[in-house]
């Protein structure tokens, strides 16, 4: 087992937040010496865009878009006056958070790998002929009855789960999803609904993983979804850099050697962020800056990063911290060594934030822009600070020359959930939220 510096284990039982820079991060690693590359993403991206009229049928949601699931580029100017008056350039959000069909970032991913599977059994049990078929055949009783037989099974914390267990049932598929302790009962009660067999768990989200995978391995006709483990999703995942590319374009906001781009991205067990972190980079290379957010209890990729082999990865757990965080989404105990082998050497760095300032964050942002997210995907609001005011943060800038391209620079925040919170559990984080920016 690898051991941590005991300084940064220090840091991390104080359950302080700070921003870590990776050691290991190369602004300009060459990205044809990763497993991936961009012509999967373009790959991924080409899969949803064949469906997407299958999709568009199933959901009326996304007929306006003709069946492609994508979320907003929002410029808040307002939150930028009132709360970052001192932050030179553009504050953005990704807004992940109103993604349709699921509600969160897991969408692109988790629809992504669902497809691949469908589309596999379609053409080997003859349903489509190749893959300039009509896909509007995988809506008919023909194909619901196949797709019947099989199972899609996976592990989650809420989010994941959600679009997993959406998009399987849908097309007509046998679902479970086994929910780790974390889980909000509301997130259980919007699958069952959907017709999905929730297994939940007492324990947390790694041990759930490994719970569902053994079940789901014992069954020949069971698939399971493995967020730590899936390029199928971490593909459908990269796929938003490519749109973010075309929506930056179109709102005309550069990117380039004087107009950097900061993203911080809240993170879990890693699959998702890391997929975004990977199509960052490949379309955007040394220009974009990738910063991932965890909660001070749970900074398992920030552990994970630190390891020297796959199989040397360390728990939180064994720094003494306890994954207690209102961040249900991102409350995970140990990171996903294949994501963190992957993005070893593009990861800017990692900070972690306090449950309050999640809260704080989530008040002010619906305060000033009306947008409503839940706590988990206001995760990345404290990374402008980080990288403007802290000592790491000035660093970073001073090592990769940023300072006199500061005043140019977008910092966008990616928002990952929040579409389908109840109301009355919104009104109770607003609540909480004005409390602690009130006292």
């Amino acid at each position: 087992m690898t051991s941590i510096d005991p300084r940064l284990a220090q840091q991390l039982r104080s359950a302080k937040p700070f921003l870590w820079l990776n050691p290991a991060y190369n602004n300009t690693a060459p990205m044809d010496q990763l497993p991936l590359s961009l012509q999967d993403i373009e790959d991924a991206d080409a899969r949803l865009r064949r469906f997407a009229p299958l999709l568009s049928s199933l959901f009326p949601e996304l007929k306006e878009d003709n069946g492609l699931i994508e979320s907003e580029l929002i410029a808040i100017s307002q939150m930028q006056q009132m709360i970052f008056p001192d932050l030179t350039g553009k504050l953005m959000i990704k807004a992940d958070h109103a993604l349709p069909v699921a509600g969160s970032i897991k969408a692109r991913g988790g629809i992504h790998e669902v497809l691949c599977h469908c589309e596999a059994l379609a053409l080997e049990h003859g349903l489509l002929n190749n893959i300039d078929d009509d896909y509007l055949k995988l809506a008919s009783e023909q194909a619901r009855k196949l797709f019947n037989n099989y199972e899609i099974a996976v592990s989650s914390t809420g989010n994941l789960g959600l679009s997993i267990g959406i998009i399987s049932a849908a097309l007509g598929f046998k679902v479970v999803v086994h929910m780790s302790v974390e889980a909000k009962e509301w997130k259980k009660q919007r699958l069952r609904n959907r017709g999905v067999r929730v297994v939940e768990h007492a324990d947390d989200y790694s041990a759930a993983v490994t719970a569902g995978r053994a079940q789901s391995d014992a069954d020949p006709a069971s698939y399971f979804v493995d967020d730590e483990n899936s390029p199928r999703l971490f593909t459908g995942y990269a796929v938003a850099a490519l749109r973010l590319k075309q929506q930056l374009a179109q709102q005309q906001v550069p990117v380039d050697a004087e107009h950097p781009l900061f993203v911080y991205i809240p993170c879990g067990v890693g699959g998702a962020p890391g997929g975004i972190n990977f199509g960052l980079k490949q379309v955007f290379g040394s220009h974009v800056h990738c910063f991932f957010a965890e909660p001070t209890q749970a900074p398992c990729v920030l552990l994970g990063m630190q390891a020297d082999s796959e199989d040397q990865l360390e728990s939180v757990y064994q720094v003494g911290l306890k994954v207690d965080t209102e961040a249900d989404g991102l409350a995970v105990s140990m990171a996903s060594a294949w994501v963190c082998s992957v993005i070893k050497n593009i990861l800017s760095g990692v900070f972690t934030v306090a449950d309050d300032d999640l809260f704080r964050y989530l008040y002010r942002l619906h305060q000033t822009e009306n947008i409503a997210i839940e706590p988990s995907a206001a995760a990345g609001f404290t990374g402008p600070l980080q990288i403007t005011s802290s000592a790491a943060g000035l660093k970073y800038l001073q090592q990769h020359q940023l300072q006199p391209s500061l005043a140019n620079a977008t910092h966008l925040v990616w928002t990952t959930g929040g579409l389908f919170v109840p109301d009355e559990e919104m009104k109770k984080f607003q609540c909480r939220g004005k409390q602690l920016c009130n006292s």
